[in-house]
């Protein structure tokens, strides 16, 4: 019984914080000239109505790369009106044969949205390294809780087209195979972590771009 009472307290002192914030500040538009810092951006002055739109994920994104797809990001950097508002947005376009590569948002969950072709995607979790796979046609929605492991490629015949929302400004990414090919991390350290050989690994860091 007494559990059950302290509950609405605890849950009041939790949601206090981030009420008064929001009472006594509409927005916080990133001034982008300053140093972003784990609050975020500090605000900017001369607020216009140009600071609450982007038009950046109109346009499709260039695949004509190694893994033929192209992440359009409004992160914060690009569109300083979502500073503080624990949201952002991207497009993401794979083209046949095309692959976002196993990767992760340390600081944002992910919502992907469908809007053209045909996505495969999966994550993994983190406790018992179950892999929870999707094919996801126009119109079709799935999450990606933050900080996991996940991928998208494309399974069809034809371009695919994603939006996609994050849970914060600036949801961060690093793709697992340029963490450890991409980079001047030696040759025999990166084969013992991944239990690779050395012609596998030297390999991969010479078509990523890494050394050592």
């Amino acid at each position: 019984m007494a559990n059950a009472m302290l509950l609405p307290v605890l849950i009041s002192f939790l949601v206090l914080p981030f009420s008064a914030m929001a009472l006594t500040q509409d927005f916080c538009v990133a001034d982008l000239s300053c140093s972003d810092t784990p609050a975020g951006y500090p605000c900017k002055t001369g607020v216009g109505a140009g600071d609450f739109y982007y038009h950046g994920l109109a346009a499709a994104g260039n695949t004509s790369n190694l893994i033929k797809a192209a992440v359009t990001p409004a992160f914060v950097g690009q569109f300083p009106g979502v500073n503080g508002l624990g949201i952002s947005a991207a497009r993401l376009d794979i083209a046949v044969g095309g692959v976002v590569p196993m990767h992760t948002h340390p600081a944002a969950s992910e919502l992907l949205f469908v809007t053209e072709g045909t996505i495969l995607a999966g994550f993994i979790s983190s406790s018992s390294n179950t892999v929870y796979t999707k094919t996801l046609y126009k119109g079709d929605i799935m999450v990606f809780p933050q900080g996991l492991l996940h991928y998208q490629y494309n399974g069809g015949s034809s371009s695919a087209v994603a939006l996609v929302a994050f849970s914060g400004p600036n949801p961060g990414l690093q793709i697992t195979d340029y963490a450890l090919f991409a980079n001047n991390l030696p040759s025999a350290v990166v084969e013992k972590v991944t239990f690779l050989d050395d012609a596998q690994v030297k390999k991969l860091k010479s078509v990523l771009g890494g050394s050592g």
